[in-house]
């Protein structure tokens, strides 16, 4: 395993060498600068997992020096030493996102346990997010700095990237950790009943409440609430949310006595929310209160490093409880280590459980693996025989999206469940696509549900 590498800040040479000596005899990997200005021409050319710098420094100070840090990369953990005079500005850093702050005269005892705290923090991350990818480790490391935080936080990527698992990291490693983690999907429950699952509902309030019902915000008092799909709340309840998050209280569906909540909000979106205010769908001021803190999850695509390991693990973790020693043949590894995974790593992880289940002799070969996988160079089959065309290569997202769309609204006779099923979407979702692309198909203004 390679050793943790620290950058040590200080204008001092002795307290640099001081503190050099006494992290390198711990095995650390230490680099010195002598002033803000250095490190950040070291941030700039190679990674560190941690930077350790004075607080009152000539030239650029170790608050101007954190600002730096932040706006270059945000998942940088910052530790800084303080004069005793000077704790209302290491305060100020802690909010600015320092890890922590320690007060001079440090002994070495305390100064090794604040490093390696934050350290085995990052260490920890590393067990409940598999990942090796420089992209990966700069998502752990912003974990680590906002976890504390009762902030709400928007985390955005792509269906399949892990966005819940992210979540939960971020609950874990936060001061709600002992709390409940609540979850809930707002594209999967009917958005009239929605409403009742987050606030709660009284005894008569609608036709089927016969008794009074707790919601989520209040089931997860004092813990975190994760809300997936944050871009599938109706415009109404959009409103109540708001509240929830700036009051800091609820109303019960049916109900008149307010109900105090201390809850802090993770939300997740894999939909442009900015855009969607803009074309009035989703609220502006919603979208700045759930975005205090935002994190962006990376498509597989864009971190393949990641891949193999996580290949390795889903092997583990789906022959586990089994006396099955489960081998991958060089095709089959070659086209799992290359595909492009458009559904990210649930896709990864449903392609290893199926093969797992299917692989004869305990080896799995390209026979075992999904058909959109073994049949990626063709394009998708629908019905078994009609075929998707995806449009020449030079043309954009949004007009790839769209064609995709209209033959699948074509293939299913105009229904939207049918093609939401075919596209992998969820119905509301497609609805959503179609209302953005205003089709309409053959003249006919109507567009069909599933009939039921």
């Amino acid at each position: 395993m390679a050793r943790k590498s620290i950058l040590v800040v200080d204008d001092e040479k002795n307290q640099r060498e001081i503190l050099e000596t006494i992290l390198s005899g711990e095995g650390y990997d230490v680099t010195t600068a002598s002033s803000g200005e250095a490190a950040m021409k070291f941030v700039e050319s190679r990674r560190f997992d941690l930077v350790l710098t004075d607080l009152k420094m000539t030239g650029m100070s170790g608050l101007d020096l954190l600002k730096e840090l932040t706006n270059f990369d945000k998942s940088i953990i910052v530790i800084l030493l303080t004069a005793h005079g000077s704790v209302d500005s290491a305060v100020d850093a802690l909010r600015l996102g320092a890890f922590d702050y320690l007060q001079k005269p440090y002994d070495s005892e305390k100064l090794l346990e604040t490093v390696s705290r934050a350290l085995n923090k990052l260490s920890a991350l590393d067990t409940e997010i598999v990942s090796v990818s420089p992209e990966m480790d700069k998502v752990k490391k912003l974990i680590l700095k906002i976890a504390k935080s009762n902030s709400t936080v928007l985390i955005r990527g792509e269906s399949g990237t892990g966005k819940e698992l992210i979540a939960r990291a971020m609950h874990m490693n936060s001061l709600r950790a002992s709390e409940t983690f609540q979850a809930v999907n707002c594209a999967a429950i009917n958005e009239n009943l929605l409403e009742s699952e987050l606030f709660g509902h009284e005894k008569g309030s609608f036709t089927g409440a016969v008794g009074e019902k707790k919601g989520l915000f209040e089931i997860a008092d004092h813990g975190t609430l994760f809300l997936d799909e944050i871009g599938e709340l109706d415009i109404a309840l959009q409103a109540k949310l708001l509240r929830a998050l700036q009051e800091r209280e609820i109303r019960r569906v049916g109900g008149i006595k307010e109900i105090t909540i201390d809850v802090r909000v993770l939300a997740a979106t894999n939909r442009d929310l900015l855009k969607m205010t803009e074309e009035k769908r989703f609220r502006e001021d919603l979208y700045y209160r759930l975005n205090v803190l935002s994190i962006e999850i990376p498509p597989l695509r864009e971190r393949r490093s990641d891949i193999p390991v996580l290949i390795d693990y889903f092997v583990k973790k789906h022959s586990r409880g089994t006396t099955r020693e489960i081998k991958i043949d060089q095709p089959a590894a070659k086209l799992l280590n290359d595909y492009h995974y458009p559904g990210n790593v649930r896709q990864l992880e449903s392609a290893i459980e199926r093969a797992i289940l299917l692989c004869e002799n305990d080896t799995i070969t390209l026979d075992d693996l999904p058909p959109e996988m073994t049949n990626a160079t063709r394009p998708a089959s629908v019905d078994g025989d009609a075929q998707f065309k995806l449009p020449p290569e030079g043309v954009n997202f949004e007009d790839v999206e769209r064609s995709l769309i209209m033959q699948a609204m074509d293939r299913t006779d105009n229904n939207i469940t049918k093609s939401a099923k075919l596209l992998g979407l969820t119905f509301r979702t497609l609805q959503y696509r179609l209302e953005k692309f205003g089709f309409k198909k053959d003249g006919d203004e109507s567009i069909e549900a599933e009939e039921s």
